[in-house]
């Protein structure tokens, strides 16, 4: 039987400061969601100027991305790479470059998603929270 990692208050708290100081330090107003391995949201923080919709695409990419255990860019390239027929796969929506998952010892332990900007500037956002947990 293995030992399985899992996110705490803590660790939420420490992504979405650091997640918000990236997107601070760049002038973006995101929204910033992150999820549990199971995708199911943890936390949701919409920054001042950000779109109302921001928050269903950001919770959207965090869960591609527990769910499919890589980042939601990947889905997004099957897509462009002509596999449309991906888009009908069921329970999953937000297959675009923003959702990254957080990977300790080898395993998803939960994803980050963010939506506001551009779609690498959103993955950059991610990356920067997930790096507080300095994994």
């Amino acid at each position: 039987m293995k030992t399985k990692s899992f996110l705490e208050l803590s660790d939420l708290k420490a992504m979405a400061a650091a997640a918000e100081a990236e997107a601070i330090k760049n002038g973006w107003a995101v929204t910033i969601a992150i999820a549990d391995d199971g995708g199911n949201l943890l936390w949701l923080q919409r920054l001042d100027g950000a779109a109302p919709f921001t928050w269903r695409m950001a919770a959207a990419k965090a869960h591609a991305a527990a769910l499919g255990r890589r980042e939601s860019k990947a889905f997004e390239d099957i897509i462009i790479n002509g596999r449309t027929s991906f888009l009908t796969a069921p329970g999953i929506e937000g297959l675009l470059e923003g959702g990254v998952p957080i990977m300790k010892d080898g395993q998803v332990i939960g994803a980050v998603g963010v939506s506001g900007v551009k779609s690498n500037e959103d993955a950059q956002i991610a990356r920067a929270g997930i790096a507080a947990l300095n994994l």
